[in-house]
């Protein structure tokens, strides 16, 4: 049978389950990755589990999202994870090293192999035909372990690329145009798989723009074949040996098939505060903006630097514009140098930050209020720059750099028509700088049992969890709308990410940009819990756990939503409470903040059917539920957590 580059790499690596979309799988996972927003969870987890060692073929421990160090908190956790990855066999990335997504790219991605990240953008791998998948903490502290990754099997949505790019459009615009036709939910359940001619004039690099906001349309993942292009990124890297082809079957079918003519496309921008809102740059050039930011692991390449650099060169931004370059990886950044391009960028007015997430995560480079901020990032979401009434677009290095010469949103194409400036020919090395200098590789296992991790003050231990009761009679605390991101239930930025690893201050942060008494008046509730209903979508963005364990340290025992993101709603089971939806979406338009809610029977019902009835006691009204939880995540949602249900059975 004729198969495609995602099926073929599930089967490769299938341990148990069909792949038949809609069913349960589990596949053997070769490498991982966490950063230090998420990764700080993950070695207590690690030390829950009682891991002696790393039984992956690679695991990284990446620091680049909190990389500023104001107090002594972002310290303390750069230690911990430092010390935590020699006690557990995994490579350090030092502070400064570069995005985890770019990095792990050049230095450890394997065309074939598997990666599970607690990153949402773990996925940009596919980019070197991996299947990469962003998943919760938890789930990487298992795959560390040695344990197989569980999901449902997902359908595969083929999108055949014909043509090739005009100029000033670049891969942004294809994972635009993408999010343009299906917004941020077309991609749920699925894997998107790019194939076709078109393919032949994108770099693995341009692939990784289009893999990497896939997550923004909520895929499982996406995938590239590893083919020439591949090769060829590995060649200049110095891992030409590393590469295997990696291609579809001439016949190969998939569950859903899509096409985009690359000629056809213009240069796109998603409006505040949205990735799905996207438009043409035409239609809304002349806006004013205050800030332009490139960089971030949805535009990391040599490429969109060199680029922004021959379009500034020579010129100056305008005044009102702070013009922010957050380079994704230090050997970038080298190449960057050692072309001229740094000198270019910093003489037009440029403020070179060092490599890592920055701004992209809300670390530094909060635009001010009620002013427009262009970047080249994957996530717009309401604060997430930092700024609670923010403004942010989104769209690609040639919009970026020519808007922060005029001052306004600009079309790269009128401006090149307006300055006569031809479209530019870069010269990048064929050889990449390569600097594993800041990696500390991991220790030998007799060596590793020896280290102690070093847990400073602001450095807690995970919440202890109880099994779900078995009546629950609780207040709807929230009622939230369509696509709450993890942004909104547990923001990122300045403030509150220095707590990542401190459950309970971070969990005064919870769902602040919505209701800034959330937290107090959870704590009124305790006893009873309280439940949180939500509209379509609810979850999307970040696979921070933390958007999961806070509301649940807090009492959170039910969430009921028109639909889930599957990475939250994963991380909701694997903490103990209960995600159901609504059978009849309607139903949610009868509920109100404070209604109280009661379901019963649940440690029968659930293991043995999947609808629930749930009565609404300040109405006297009842409506129909269902979950879509395996037998699996029943026993850990009833066990209080994945990690509960682990130690009973260890018992």
């Amino acid at each position: 049978m004729a198969e495609n580059v995602a099926r073929k790499l599930i089967g490769a690596h299938l341990v148990a389950g069909e792949m038949t979309p809609g069913h349960e799988i589990a596949l053997r996972i070769d490498q991982t990755l966490t950063q230090d927003a998420t990764g700080t969870l993950v070695m207590q987890e690690l030390e829950a589990l009682g891991l002696d060692h790393a039984r992956t073929e690679v695991s990284v421990q990446y620091v680049d999202h909190n990389l500023l160090q104001t107090d002594e908190k972002n310290a303390e956790d750069h230690e911990y994870l430092r010390t935590a990855a020699q006690r557990f066999g995994l490579w350090f990335s030092k502070p400064g090293n570069g995005v985890s997504h770019p990095t792990h790219m050049q230095r450890f991605g394997v065309p074939g192999k598997t990666l599970a990240g607690s990153d949402s953008h773990t996925p940009a791998a596919g980019s070197l035909g991996m299947l990469a998948i962003g998943v919760g903490g938890l789930e990487v502290a298992l795959a560390i372990a040695g344990q197989p990754l569980r999901l449902v099997m997902p359908e595969i949505w083929g999108i055949r690329l014909e043509g090739e790019l005009p100029q000033w459009c670049s891969a942004k615009d294809v994972i635009l145009e993408m999010l343009r036709r299906h917004d941020v939910s077309g991609g749920v359940h699925r894997i998107i798989e790019y194939h076709g001619p078109g393919l032949a004039h994108l770099s693995a690099m341009d692939r990784h723009v289009i893999a990497n906001m896939g997550a923004e349309l909520g895929a499982t993942t996406t995938v590239f074949p590893s083919d020439a292009a591949v090769r060829e990124f590995l060649r200049a890297e110095g891992r030409e040996s590393d590469w295997v082809e990696l291609t579809a079957d001439p016949d190969a079918r998939y569950d859903i098939e899509d096409a985009i003519d690359l000629s056809r496309l213009e240069p796109l921008i998603a409006k505040p505060s949205s990735p799905g809102d996207v438009v043409p740059v035409r239609e809304v050039a002349g806006t004013d903006i205050a800030q332009v930011v490139i960089g971030s692991s949805a535009n990391p390449g040599l490429r969109d630097f060199a680029m922004a650099a021959a379009m500034v060169s020579g010129r100056q931004t305008v005044p009102q514009v702070s013009f922010d370059i957050n380079p994704t990886s230090r050997e970038i950044l080298t190449d960057l140098t050692l072309m001229g391009a740094t000198a270019d960028l910093v003489a037009a007015g440029a403020r070179i930050h060092q490599a890592g997430c920055m701004g992209c995560i809300g670390m530094g480079q909060a635009p001010a209020t009620g002013r427009n901020s262009l970047r080249t990032m994957p996530r717009n979401f309401p604060g997430r720059s930092g700024t609670k009434e923010d403004a942010v677009w989104l769209c690609s290095p040639e919009t970026a750099a020519a808007s922060a010469l005029t001052g306004v949103i600009t079309d790269p194409r009128e401006w090149a028509r307006t300055v006569g400036m031809d479209y530019p020919k870069l010269d990048l090395p064929q050889r990449h700088s390569v600097n594993t200098a800041m990696f500390a590789a991991p220790l030998p296992p007799e060596r590793a049992l020896r280290v102690q991790p070093v847990k400073g003050p602001n450095i807690s231990s995970l919440p202890t969890s109880t099994p779900l009761p078995d009546r629950i009679q609780a207040p709807v605390l929230l009622k939230v709308g369509d696509n709450v991101s993890t942004d909104d239930i547990s923001p990122a930025g300045a403030r509150a990410l220095p707590f990542r690893s401190n459950i309970p201050e971070l969990a005064k942060f919870s769902f602040a940009r919505i209701d800034e008494s959330y937290w107090q008046r959870a704590q009124q509730v305790m006893d009873s819990g309280h439940v949180i209903v939500g509209g379509e979508n609810y979850g999307q963005g970040s696979s921070r756990e933390h958007a999961a364990i806070a509301p649940a340290y807090l009492g959170l025992r039910i969430v009921v939503a028109k639909s889930f993101a599957r990475i939250h709603w994963q991380n909701l089971a694997n903490f103990g409470v209960l995600a159901l939806e609504f059978e009849d979406p309607a139903d949610y338009d009868a509920i109100d903040q404070d209604d109280v809610l009661s379901v019963q029977d649940l440690r029968e019902t659930l293991p043995r059917k999947a609808a629930l009835t749930v009565r609404n006691l300040t109405k006297d009204s009842s409506f129909t539920v269902h979950h879509r939880l395996s037998p699996r995540q029943v026993q850990d949602v009833l066990a209080g957590g994945l990690i509960p249900r682990l130690a009973e059975r260890d018992r």
